[in-house]
């Protein structure tokens, strides 16, 4: 089995690889939909963070306020640490749960976050890492969801840099000013590449 471990920037179409990767007939474990699930009203991580955060940080329905914990790391970032203490274990647990119950000949384990984790790398075969300009990121970010240029600079600016995360790829897809089926294209030969004879 290849263990792939799929990251970059928000807006650089990550997504849309990953998708193209699971139609390719790779199992994809989406670690931030993982997330997402644990802060929903009744996931596993909704009381460790009403008692570390206070219950403000939980919506009437019972999940994570989202935006307001956005708002609140953003300003105070070591506060995102205490956060990432609570997720990153059960995380951690789910995605390797959904790796061991998967029988397809390659794992894409999708992760925003691969290269500030600092332990991914050891953990896949090769790093896939999807790029594109920021001024390409701001615009489709904010085409898709209405966020300002500025909270998107924000988000980036969190992030970690295009340059550390080409430097531990085994493959960049620089996606832009190239068409859907190019990138396709793109991700078809690297499949072929890394999956024939697996």
């Amino acid at each position: 089995m290849l263990r792939l471990g799929l990251t970059g920037g928000i807006g650089s179409g990550k997504s849309t690889v990953a998708t193209a990767l699971a139609a390719l007939g790779a199992a994809v474990i989406d670690t931030d939909a993982i997330a997402r699930q644990l802060t929903l009203a009744g996931g596993a991580a909704v009381p460790a963070i009403a008692s570390g955060f206070g219950a403000e940080f939980i919506d009437a329905q019972g999940a994570l306020d989202r935006a307001r914990m956005r708002e609140h790391v953003f300003a105070h970032p070591q506060e995102r640490r205490r956060l990432e203490a609570i997720l990153h274990p059960l995380i951690r647990a789910e995605t390797e749960r959904q790796a061991g119950s998967s029988a397809a000949r390659v794992t894409v384990f999708d992760v925003p976050l691969l290269v500030e984790s600092g332990r991914w790398r050891e953990q896949v075969d090769r790093v896939l890492v999807v790029d594109c300009a920021e001024a390409t990121q701001v615009q489709r970010v904010v085409a898709r969801s209405g966020w300002t240029p500025q909270a998107v600079e924000a988000v980036i600016a969190q992030q970690a840099t295009r340059a550390s995360r080409r430097a531990c790829a085994d493959a960049v897809i620089f996606n832009d000013g190239i068409t859907r089926e190019e990138l396709l294209a793109e991700v078809n030969a690297l499949w072929e590449g890394w999956c024939t004879g697996l």
